[in-house]
C-alpha cells in the first residue's frame, strides 16, 4: 500500500465508509495502518480532520487483508492503486473480474493509462472506470472520472455521486484521451520547464507516461541526459535523496496543504 492507497483509505473512512486495504505483503499493510493513524491523529489535533467522525472512529472503519477474494467480499466500490504498470494493473483487474459480482464498481487510480487498455475484454467492463486522483487525494480533492467506451452510464454517475459524498471534487470526462485533462495540462508545463531545466527522479518515474501523452502534442523532449544529471545533482545537494529527508519533505508538503485546507474552511465560514 503506497501513498495514494493510504490517502484514498483516509478519504473513504472520513466519508463514513468501511475500508479494506489489500496488499500481498502483511508488513506493508501494518506500516500503512500506522502511517494512517499518525496522520489522522495529527490532523485531529490541528482541527483539520475531514468528516464528522473522530480519528478513532475513522480508524475503526479501516481493516487490512492479504487475500484478494476476502478483501473484496461485500464491496460496492474497489479502488486500485498499484504502480503505474499496464501489465500489473491488467493482471489485478483480470483477477477481480473473476470474483466480483455484477454491481461492484471497479475503479483505477491510473494517471495516464487509457481505460480501453486496462479494461477491454473484461466480463465486467461495464462496471469499470478510471478515478484519477491528485496525489495525495486527502489534501487535493480533484478526481478525474474517465469511462471506458463500454462503461455503463450508471457506473459513471454512481462514481461521481460517491466522490461528491466523500468530499472530493470530481470532473467527468466524456471520453478517454491520452493523459486525460490534468496531466495534459501538467505535462505541457513540465515539457516547457524541461527546456529550461529538468528533474531527474521525476523523469525516471514519469518519462514514459509523459512521452506517451506529449506525442499527441508535437516534438517531445527525451527527459534524460546531461541536463537531468546536473539538475539532479543540484536538487540532491538541497534535498538529499534519503528516506528520512524525503519523508520530512512530504510532511512539510502535507502541512502546507493542511494549512490551505484550514484557510479555505475559515473563508467559507466567514
Amino acid at each position: 500500500i503506497g501513498l495514494i492507497g493510504r490517502s484514498w483509505a483516509m478519504v473513504f473512512a472520513a466519508g463514513g465508509f468501511k475500508v479494506k486495504l489489500y496488499d500481498i505483503a502483511q508488513q506493508q499493510l501494518m506500516s500503512a495502518l500506522e502511517n494512517i493513524r499518525q496522520q489522522m491523529k495529527e490532523m485531529e489535533k490541528l482541527g483539520v480532520l475531514k468528516g464528522a467522525l473522530s480519528a478513532e472512529q475513522q480508524l475503526a472503519l479501516i481493516s487490512v487483508c492479504t487475500d484478494l477474494k476476502a478483501a473484496v467480499e461485500g464491496a460496492t466500490f474497489i479502488q486500485e492503486c498499484t504502480p503505474e504498470n499496464l501489465e500489473l494493473k491488467k493482471k489485478i483487474f483480470s483477477q477481480l473480474d473473476l470474483i466480483v459480482d455484477d454491481n461492484v464498481i471497479l475503479s483505477s487510480s491510473t494517471s495516464c493509462l487509457l481505460p480501453s487498455k486496462l479494461f477491454t475484454g473484461l466480463k465486467h467492463v461495464k462496471q469499470c472506470i478510471v478515478s484519477h486522483p491528485v496525489n495525495p487525494p486527502y489534501f487535493v480533492p480533484l478526481v478525474e472520472i474517465v469511462p471506458h467506451p463500454e462503461t455503463d452510464p450508471s457506473t459513471t454517475e454512481r462514481t461521481y455521486a460517491l466522490m461528491k459524498k466523500i468530499g472530493q471534487s470530481p470532473v467527468k470526462l466524456n471520453r478517454e484521451i491520452e493523459g486525460f485533462v490534468l496531466n495534459r495540462l501538467q505535462y505541457a508545463v513540465i515539457s516547457e520547464a524541461w527546456r529550461l531545466v529538468g528533474v531527474s527522479n521525476y523523469c525516471e518515474r514519469y518519462a514514459e507516461g509523459m512521452r506517451l501523452v506529449l506525442n499527441t502534442f508535437g516534438p517531445v523532449p527525451e527527459f534524460s541526459g546531461e541536463t537531468a544529471q546536473k539538475v539532479n545533482q543540484a536538487l540532491s545537494e538541497k534535498i538529499p535523496v534519503v528516506p528520512k529527508v524525503l519523508d520530512a519533505r512530504r510532511k512539510w508538503r502535507d502541512e502546507c496543504l493542511t494549512g490551505l485546507a484550514k484557510l479555505k474552511t475559515q473563508m467559507k465560514s466567514d
